[in-house]
């Protein structure tokens, strides 16, 4: 059966740059280090000499970008760009970013990272006022929240409307004059600032972007700040006071690049410990630790370490298929896990295998991976996971808005165990995930967003609430 499929789908990455004579070059090069946060589209926008021109298309950065005569024409010192995820059934060119709005008394564009959870409810209100969307993507609210403020000064308007907008948001705007960074009042997404060589700033999703293109990291946006850059320099101010970290936990776990620093945290770091704590947890005789490439490879290393069984390449990715949320349908998204990883016979057969994975969403993936393992020989496969069991949704960015989509908000671990076909199956404890990262807020959970494993959800679910309470009568969560 034909179904659309919802993993861990990153909603984007998003990347900008002032003062640079190629920007438009330099934001291609800083969202290539973020193309692992979103495959369907891409687009630039550029600034030259107050006039903005753009240029955004499906597919990965690279097609869209193969004409070097389409950056050739986006000319001017500074750009934004944005690269966005893969959903099926949501592939218009319309819902690309960056936005770039044309207004009689200037020129916008616009690129975000996130979710707003009252989107539905702004729209509606939007509309009845007269406001015609030319996309369903919830990021053009904020430009006609802006529009209809009466406040005189952009900035006004842009806090205004940043207060009426809720949930999970990393905001890149760019005007004739400045480009503006806005993050939301917990922190859901991360959103970093830096400098090159030749003064120009530069502001991406992850710092990954910045080391590429040799900036030097200044520290990261904080919840509920706007940053504005312009020729004068930079410059910090705040729409709200009322915020608290949140830092989404499933960043660390998934979706950043090892090489990036996230509040100061290393992700490589995390998620090493992530396995040193789960192999403390959930020890097993074993011959060989095995991590799933890529995201699992550093939590794999340090559950051998802690273990002191050694680790060992079980598995091959085939770095030329993309991530499997891709595929639109069930059918294809298992021909792209065969596709995409290989089981090493000379390896695995006849041992003791632990396999490492950073989570099981739906089950169907770890279950093609235990099932490669054991076709190549493997004697026992026991999987260890190292975060929690995902059982509820995300309304903040990652693209699982209900529980159906989660095997273990339906299922005890044995019987995910069973499902998955594995000798044994264990998670790391919510309290492991947080010593794994190490953060110091002072706030719940040390600053992060633990909402998918235990459903204390930081912000009000506003238009995702009556969704999420049906979800809650339908499926019961096992502990």
């Amino acid at each position: 059966m034909s179904y659309e499929v919802k993993s861990l789908n990153e909603e984007c990455g998003v990347f900008g740059v002032w003062g640079h004579p190629d920007a438009a070059r330099v934001t291609y090069f800083g969202l290539h280090s973020l193309q692992h946060r979103g495959q369907e589209g891409a687009g630039i926008v550029a600034n030259h000499q107050g006039k903005l021109d753009g240029y955004r298309d499906l597919g990965l950065l690279s097609e869209v970008f193969k004409d070097e005569r389409i950056l050739d024409r986006l000319q001017g010192n500074a750009a934004i760009g944005h690269v966005r995820y893969a959903t099926a059934g949501n592939g218009s060119v319309d819902n690309i970013q960056p936005f770039l709005f044309k207004f009689y008394d200037g020129s916008v564009g616009l690129a975000h990272n996130g979710n707003l959870t009252n989107a539905k409810t702004l729209r509606t209100n939007l509309e009845k006022l007269g406001a015609i969307f030319h996309s369903n993507s919830d990021t053009e609210i904020l430009m006609h929240l802006i529009r209809t403020s009466p406040k005189r000064e952009f900035l006004d308007q842009l806090k205004e409307a940043l207060n009426q907008v809720k949930g999970g948001f990393a905001y890149l705007l760019l005007k004739e004059d400045c480009m503006i960074a806005a993050l939301d009042p917990n922190g859901f997404r991360p959103l970093s600032i830096g400098q090159m060589k030749n003064g120009a700033y530069v502001i991406a999703s992850e710092t990954c972007a910045l080391e590429v293109i040799g900036a030097e990291f200044i520290r990261d946006v904080n919840p509920g700040e706007i940053v504005i850059v312009d020729d004068e320099g930079i410059h910090y101010d705040k729409y709200t006071e009322d915020t608290q970290h949140s830092i989404c936990s499933m960043e660390y776990i998934y979706f950043a690049r090892p090489d990036s620093n996230i509040a100061g945290v290393n992700v490589h770091t995390a998620r090493k410990n992530m396995g040193r704590i789960l192999a403390e947890e959930a020890p097993v005789e074993a011959d060989m630790v095995v991590g799933v490439p890529n995201s699992s490879l550093s939590a794999a290393s340090g559950y051998a370490e802690a273990s002191g069984i050694p680790y060992e390449m079980g598995l091959v990715k085939n770095q030329y298929i993309a991530r499997t949320f891709i595929q639109p349908t069930q059918e294809l998204r298992e021909q792209g896990v065969r596709m995409k990883l290989s089981a090493v016979r000379g390896v695995v057969e006849g041992k003791r295998v632990i396999m490492v994975d950073d989570s099981i969403v739906r089950g169907t993936t770890s279950k093609r991976i235990v099932q490669l393992l054991k076709e190549a020989g493997a004697k026992e496969v026991h999987v260890r996971i190292a975060s929690p069991p995902l059982r509820y949704p995300c309304f903040y960015g990652i693209d699982i808005q209900t529980r159906k989509e989660l095997i273990a908000a339906n299922h005890t671990v044995d019987e995910i165990r069973d499902v998955i076909t594995a000798d044994s199956l264990s998670y790391l404890s919510e309290q492991g995930l947080i010593d794994a990262i190490g953060l110091n807020f002072d706030a719940p959970y040390s600053g992060l967003c633990m909402a998918y494993f235990n459903g204390d959800y930081p912000t009000p679910l506003y238009d995702y609430a009556d969704r999420y309470v049906a979800s809650l009568k339908e499926h019961v969560s096992f502990y």
